[in-house]
């Protein structure tokens, strides 16, 4: 999703309208941020038609992160940056522009013809220590009253005939899912391992920190 300031004065509504020049985007920094990482995989399997031109989708990943003005450590902290006013255009979960938009803050957003679904797994744990409770928990989230929740809340419900209320949810013409472009394990160590990733390399080259370090432990006397 791509939010922008309301009434999108930058005309911002495609993938490419983002690496025109002088256009400033806010995303956070995929090293730290789960969501910047499904952002950058929105982008790239989008211009890469789904993977299959790893070669012009990595090229587009080279023209916008130049143009990403901040990467905040959280999806989150990304949003709060946007609301404050830096940036024309915003790459983020879907979920949070509506959020952002219930709460009174001015900003549109397009969903791009071409984009990634993301799909949130649940299950009951094999050690759970109260599986009948949990069980019945996981089948109350497919039922109407849940689903239901799910959409006011900004997210796509997905059992249909779901009463949604007044919020929209556009269909993407040509969308994918992480498992069209080989699956979290291929796609972390092809773009985001420490010292071979695609991106962790683009990212190096622009000077933006690719480590994480853990604080040491302090006290006071």
């Amino acid at each position: 999703m791509i939010a922008t300031r309301k009434g999108n004065p930058r005309n911002i509504k495609t993938w490419d309208d983002l690496v025109k020049p002088g256009v400033s985007v806010i995303s956070p920094n995929p090293i730290s941020s789960g969501g910047a990482r499904w952002n950058t995989m929105a982008a790239y399997g989008a211009e890469s038609n789904k993977g299959a031109d790893a070669a012009a989708g990595l090229a587009y990943l080279n023209r916008l992160f130049p143009q990403i003005a901040v990467q905040d450590t959280s999806a989150r902290a990304s949003l709060q940056t946007f609301i404050s006013g830096k940036g024309d255009a915003m790459i983020a979960y879907e979920n949070d522009a509506i959020f952002a938009q219930q709460n009174g803050q001015p900003l549109d957003y397009t969903v791009p013809d071409s984009t990634i679904l993301i799909e949130n797994p649940v299950a009951v744990t094999s050690n759970s220590p109260h599986p009948t409770q949990a069980k019945a928990f996981l089948d109350f989230l497919y039922t109407p009253t849940a689903q239901k929740i799910y959409a006011q809340n900004g997210y796509r419900p997905i059992v249909p005939g779901t009463d949604i209320g007044k919020q929209s949810f556009p269909t993407p013409s040509n969308l994918f899912t992480i498992a069209d472009l080989g699956g979290w394990t291929k796609v972390t160590s092809d773009f985001f391992d420490a010292k071979t990733g695609s991106v962790t390399a683009i990212e190096q080259r622009l000077g933006v920190p690719t480590t994480t370090t853990t604080p040491k432990a302090s006290a006071t006397p």
